[in-house]
């Protein structure tokens, strides 16, 4: 919440002072944010799990949240925020699937990779929306990688999995 307020007014921040040290392994995460009153999407940006301690994948995601394209023309705003709630997800290491529809929808997200391009559904978008898994990658392939809505079904795409651990949703303080 710091991190998005500081971003906000044009100011850097830093998170420090933590002591769980869970929070400075290596681990990838998203950084969600939703209205309240319809739980609307507003931003969500995030990095898979590299060399980076999860206490700093945190901070550059809650910076890198309000920039999200796909709400650059309707920017979040400081007077926006107190109706707006946050959550982090908490990433696994990517696992590989032998076949794309190899998933538990309910239980993970996914990755998928094809022509050049890759795109991800945390696993709480099939829990939302109630979308099967031809659903999740029919839209996964349209919505975010900007192909035709059976692209994956070519044997060259390939598809990894991750669980999230979720915290939040957390509603901005006034």
């Amino acid at each position: 919440i710091d991190v998005i307020r500081s971003t906000l007014a044009g100011r850097p921040h830093h998170l420090v002072g933590f002591f769980d040290q869970s929070l400075y392994e290596p681990a990838g995460c998203f950084v969600s944010l939703h209205r309240q009153e319809d739980h609307a999407l507003r931003g969500c940006v995030g990095r898979f799990a590299n060399k980076e301690p999860l206490i700093e994948v945190v901070r550059s995601s809650a910076a890198s949240v309000l920039q999200d394209p796909r709400f650059l023309e309707q920017p979040i705003t400081p007077v926006e925020l107190p109706s707006l709630e946050i959550e982090l997800s908490v990433l696994s290491p990517l696992k590989p699937k032998a076949h794309v529809l190899d998933f538990d929808p309910k239980q993970e997200g996914i990755y998928l990779l094809h022509e050049g391009r890759s795109g991800c559904f945390l696993p709480q978008v099939a829990r939302q929306t109630g979308w099967r898994r031809e659903q999740l990658v029919d839209r996964l392939c349209t919505e975010k990688m900007g192909l035709p809505p059976t692209a994956w079904r070519d044997p060259k795409a390939k598809l990894l999995t991750f669980t999230a651990q979720i915290i939040g949703p957390v509603r901005f303080p006034k």
